[in-house]
């Protein structure tokens, strides 16, 4: 296998198991946790505006991750999720450390760079992007 090959091989895989985790949370937060639930979970944690922050990061996780999965508008999702990952990391995970299992910030973390790596390479070959927005002299081709 040649570079472009493992590159397009590992960008199409870290994207379609970032995109998987984020739409599962996302997810998570519509049917098992319910928006409400979600809405008394982070004014608790002290996100803030929970009422309307809960159902927007529930749905640009779950949306989010399908369309990484498919690799669509990557750059643009990608970089939203990151900037979510930042605020969870700053609002309710720094304290409490590194490790998940004391509500550390590890997961948030590597979602987060992840997110921000897919934002800055894009979604690569396999992907609606490629297909919508790699040809060549597009005004669009920032997106693929």
């Amino acid at each position: 296998m040649n570079q472009s090959r493992l590159t397009t091989t590992a960008i199409t895989v870290l994207r379609v198991a970032l995109g998987f985790l984020f739409a599962a949370h996302g997810w998570q937060k519509f049917t098992e946790w319910t928006i409400a639930g979600t809405q008394a979970a982070f004014t608790q944690m002290g996100v803030p505006a929970a009422s309307v922050s809960a159902p927007f990061v529930a749905g640009l996780e779950l949306a989010g991750g399908i369309a990484l999965i498919l690799g669509v508008l990557t750059r643009v999702v990608a970089a939203l999720l990151a900037v979510n990952m930042i605020g969870a990391f700053f609002l309710v995970h720094a304290s409490a450390g590194v490790f998940a299992d004391k509500g550390g910030y590890e997961l948030v973390l590597l979602l987060g760079s992840a997110a921000l790596a897919l934002a800055l390479t894009g979604a690569g070959r396999v992907s609606v992007d490629r297909v919508l927005f790699g040809r060549k002299g597009s005004k669009l081709a920032v997106l693929a």
